[in-house]
């Protein structure tokens, strides 16, 4: 690429095609210029107009979904979302997607994907608290599987614990659809006062617009654009737009910004995330209402004879933008080059309401800002809604194996097998402040010098979401809803991350219109808004898509910490109850597709939401009154696979009285919990019950080193703790 203005090259209908815009939409950028873009022009206009930018197939949906309540202080459209959590502090949190990168590479991919995540949280002025992932692979016995799931697990943890932020919690799951586009999603929680939140916009002619933090490079480049791209068997080629993280540099980042937002020398700050100085400086401009003005040659760079174009579209780690009041330019600089780190005035606020560019002595872009903020097309994509699945044919003399047999099964699976063999590679402990780490329903992380905690999860159940979107979308916000119900906390809010196949084939947009349907269906229903989230499309391989899965990330707060219960026996005699009614919903189960091996999905649970919201409240309330020893949801696999992770953490078995079929113990029924109650609390949980007008039914009873179901199972706790430890272990091994 050439070094200056006059010698770009000349913009042709090719060279816009490769920037990935349509003829129309060029068309619409020489509209909004008054005329041609140069070289420069169509990069900026090319990253901000990206899928991954610009949201252009899906704000039309994402506008339908409730972002409000009285618990929210801001939602989407800053870095990340905040809400309240009382006493003058606040919980700040976003999940995004890191798919393309992780996939080309996966170490820098996944470790640029938790970098890039926890600079949107500390840059609103929160000191992150919590990371947590959302993983999906192809299948176990695809030959990248192993070196993609080695290198993403190498990336999260080696950049997390770098950092010193806990990675508390999240999920892993495997499957064909993912062969070729797995899926890295990364969530931060932060915490703040409430009267020191940083926000993005920029105001104030005059003021400083100012560079900090690590060097350009050419890493990155056209990676938002990359990342609106579906896969080919040439995706390989694409290495170079992989941003290379630096943990140490972001530590140090992380400390410098919180030092200078002690004092009130900051207007605005983003962070240059996807599209880089372009995106930071667009957005702080635009939502201020003013126009900047940069100065390319002030920009530190660690390559030399970078271009304009390479600088602003440069997706380099580890830096963030600033304005400044002015007059603190000193004090401010002062405070970065005290952390090692570089500082630079690159420009100033206009009254323009434009971008205006300068390298070398020339001007090299003149725009408005408007069209590039907002001024992106929104399609109304054509959407075909997907066919309801007919119900499996699951006759009696399907069901070939035993009780214990299929429990075995099951919790060797891919599905269900500990994934103690990723987490154990995280630092979940840093800080000192994790109550309860990965391995239960979520996990709990007390607010630094107070007596209450924060409850995270991230969930969603994607082959749900295949066979009926709309049940899968209400079904993964449901989930989070429980999981953090399950711990004693309140759920408040959830972020998303909806990742999805390519947006222009109707199938696909049909299941994106039908999760975000469910999801809005159950956030209103359960007072659990949406106050940030991502949208990844295009995950998909020479046609091919992925599974739709809108990755739920959900938090709650627990208001006394001392009350919090966990999800695994700890205890003999305690009486073992089910929440909920159990109806032995099989369709799309994990027993289905595991024991009995049927490609087939059948239709998915129902969610009913008024008594998701019913049974929350009631376990929350048992829990408050110290009447429940251990909580746990039902979710994959069923009752008998969740008393089987109840029992194993302390090898507590339990005797089960109740009889019933294949369909009772492994179907997916929503909305149900196992509580255990000790001896002396049962009537009184009895009695809650029954003045709730809760169904319950009592289980049996926790002891001895088995499972034992009705004198017609009974297998020992250890044997299945071989199977359930070593599938992943095995797994890594042995591939590698």
């Amino acid at each position: 690429m050439s070094q200056g203005h006059n010698h770009e090259p000349p913009v042709t209908d090719e060279l816009v095609a490769e920037h990935g815009l349509t003829p129309d939409e060029y068309d619409m950028i020489v509209e909004h210029m008054g005329r041609e873009p140069n070289f420069t022009e169509l990069g900026v206009f090319s990253v901000m107009w990206s899928e991954h930018c610009s949201y252009k197939s899906s704000r039309k949906w994402l506008k339908k979904l409730p972002v409000d309540g009285p618990q929210v202080i801001q939602g989407p459209g800053e870095n990340a979302g905040v809400i309240d959590i009382g006493d003058g502090d606040a919980a700040i949190f976003k999940m995004e997607s890191h798919n393309h990168p992780s996939f080309i590479e996966p170490y820098q991919g996944a470790a640029t994907g938790v970098g890039g995540i926890m600079r949107d949280v500390f840059t609103m002025g929160a000191r992150p608290v919590a990371n947590l992932n959302a993983l999906r692979f192809g299948a176990p016995e695809h030959h990248k599987t192993p070196h993609l799931v080695a290198g993403v697990v190498s990336g999260i943890g080696g950049y997390g614990n770098c950092i010193g932020v806990p990675t508390v919690g999240g999920e892993v799951n495997f499957d064909a659809s993912y062969n070729g586009n797995i899926l890295v999603n990364a969530m931060c929680v932060g915490l703040a006062r409430t009267d020191k939140i940083f926000y993005a916009a920029a105001t104030g002619v005059g003021s400083p617009v100012v560079y900090v933090g690590s060097k350009t490079g050419r890493d990155g480049i056209h990676g938002a654009t990359m990342a609106s791209a579906e896969f080919d068997d040439a995706s390989d080629e694409k290495r170079p737009t992989v941003q290379v993280g630096d943990p140490f540099t972001e530590k140090l980042l992380l400390e410098a910004c919180q030092e200078l937002m002690a004092s009130d020398a900051i207007i605005g700050i983003q962070d240059m995330g996807a599209a880089g100085l372009t995106s930071s400086s667009v957005e702080m401009a635009d939502k201020g209402n003013v126009g900047i003005r940069l100065n390319l040659d002030k920009v530190p760079c660690r390559e030399t004879h970078m271009t304009g174009y390479e600088m602003l579209l440069s997706e380099s780690q580890e830096r963030m933008l600033m304005v400044l009041k002015p007059g603190r330019e000193d004090e401010a600089a002062e405070i970065f080059h005290r952390w090692g780190l570089d500082f630079a005035v690159v420009g100033e606020l206009t009254d323009t309401n434009r971008m205006i560019v300068e390298h070398e002595g020339r001007l090299i872009a003149d725009m408005p800002l408007r069209p590039l903020a907002d001024g992106a097309p929104e399609y109304d994509r054509p959407f075909v809604a997907t066919p309801k699945h007919a119900p499996l044919d699951l006759t009696a003399d399907a069901h070939a194996q035993d009780l214990a047999t299929s429990l075995m099964n099951l919790m060797g699976s891919s599905e269900m097998a500990s994934r103690r063999w990723i987490w154990e590679q995280y630092d979940s402990m840093v800080m000192g402040d994790t109550l309860a780490g990965p391995g239960g329903d979520a996990a709990l992380v007390r607010v630094h010098g107070t007596n209450k905690a924060l409850a995270v999860t991230t969930d969603v159940t994607p082959r749900y979401c295949l066979a009926d979107p709309a049940m899968g979308g209400q079904q993964a916000v449901a989930e989070a809803y429980r999981n953090i119900s399950a711990t004693g906390a309140t759920p408040l809010a959830i972020t998303n991350c909806l990742n999805f196949g390519n947006p222009e084939r109707p199938e696909i947009m049909g299941q994106f219109v039908g999760c975000l349907d469910g999801m809005g269906a159950a956030c209103r229903a359960l007072d659990f808004p949406v106050v940030s989230g991502n949208v990844s499309l295009y995950n998909e391989t020479n046609g091919r898509g992925i599974m739709p899965t809108p990755a739920i990330g959900g938090v709650g707060v627990l208001a006394d910490l001392d009350k919090a219960v966990g999800n695994a026996f700890r205890h003999s005699d305690l009486n073992i109850y089910i929440v909920g009614e159990t109806a032995g919903h099989l369709g799309c189960s994990l027993y289905a597709r595991n024991v009995l091996a049927l490609d087939a999905l059948g239709p998915p649970p129902p969610v009913n939401l008024e008594h998701e919201r019913h049974h929350g409240e009631f376990v929350r309330g048992v829990i408050g009154d110290g009447l429940a020893a251990c909580v746990h949801d039902v979710s994959d696999g069923g009752l008998l696979c969740a008393l089987a992770e109840m029992a194993l953490p302390h090898k507590i078995g339990c005797t089960v009285d109740i009889e019933g079929d294949h369909a009772f113990w492994f179907g997916e029924d929503q909305g149900r919990y196992l509580v255990g109650i000790a001896p002396d609390t049962f009537e009184s949980f009895e009695t809650a019950a029954a003045q709730a007008g809760v169904v319950i039914t009592r289980l049996g009873i926790t002891g001895g080193a088995e499972l034992t179901i009705s004198h017609t199972m009974t297998i020992s706790l250890e044997e299945m703790a071989q199977i359930h430890e070593n599938w992943f272990p095995d797994l890594m091994n042995t591939t590698l």
